[in-house]
């Protein structure tokens, strides 16, 4: 049996001022049958690729309310949902959900169809305006290989990159192979590591990932030390976030040492007087 419904998202907009919003949920209606139901994401990481200083926990508690709202309508309606007169489409019912105003939660003008499977369509609209995204990337203004390019430059100049080579260092429950190494006494090591991401969350992100590398690493036997080569935001506004990832990295246990793009020219120096000591360049 086919039957009419209307369905409104459900928006979580940080700032009303700048009208920015991020789709969170799916509440669906169909008259015919008396169905009134609703799914919100209860993942706020990627709200925070785009808003900062999210309360995670304040963010889940908004949308259990909004779930446990909709059950509560369904479930005093015994059969027909609380109003004098049913409503012929979904927009009436949003207002018992919460009030339609100028809040962080808002609900985007309705549409509509037919379904002859109602649970069927909220699960894909749900899919279609909010699941679908909640996994996007993060935009890359540079990535790890364009910072390199910045710091192997000068390395060709002196005629050192040559002398680079990929290395593995195998611990007890993990592995990574660094594609730049030489080795004085001990392995030298040598990783880009791009911050000019597009979002302050992927940012700081990517750094903890790093540092939970490198806590892995930790476990194994052989001793070397860690270049990280930093490729700065390109935007000023993401330069707090990449202090912040500077202080997550400065956590790794691991003999470490961070060169920045400025830096680049005393970096070849530095690797140029020690590749002399032991492989005579």
């Amino acid at each position: 049996m086919k039957t009419n419904y209307t369905f409104s998202v459900l928006r979580y907009i940080h700032d009303v001022v700048n009208g920015e919003f991020v789709n969170v949920g799916v509440l669906i209606y169909a008259p015919d049958i008396d169905y009134f139901d609703a799914r919100c994401s209860k993942k706020y990481g990627r709200l925070s690729k785009f808003f900062t200083e999210i309360d995670g926990d304040h963010f889940r508690s908004l949308m259990n309310y909004i779930e446990a709202r909709v059950n509560l309508i369904r479930m005093n309606s015994q059969g027909e949902l609380p109003f004098n007169k049913k409503p012929d489409n979904i927009h009436e019912l949003l207002s018992t959900v919460i009030p339609l105003d100028d809040s962080s939660l808002q609900f985007s003008p309705p549409g509509g169809g037919i379904t002859s499977d109602i649970q069927d369509t909220l699960d894909d609209l749900f899919h279609r305006y909010v699941e679908k995204y909640s996994e996007a990337k993060a935009i890359v203004t540079r990535d790890d290989e364009d910072v390199w390019k910045v710091f192997r430059k000068p390395l060709v100049e002196k005629k050192l990159v040559f002398h680079l080579k990929p290395h593995k260092i195998i611990a007890k429950n993990y592995e990574y192979e660094f594609q730049h190494a030489w080795k004085n006494g001990i392995w030298r090591t040598l990783e880009a590591v791009s911050f000019d991401l597009d979002h302050p969350f992927s940012i700081t992100d990517k750094a903890n990932k790093w540092l939970g590398r490198s806590i892995s690493l930790e476990e194994s036997d052989e001793k070397f030390k860690l270049y990280l080569l930093l490729g700065r935001p390109s935007r000023e506004s993401l330069i707090s976030a990449y202090i912040k990832a500077e202080n997550i990295l400065h956590k790794i246990k691991i003999e470490h040492e961070f060169i920045r793009e400025t830096e680049v020219k005393e970096f070849a120096e530095e690797v140029e007087k020690d590749m002399e000591q032991h492989l005579n360049v």
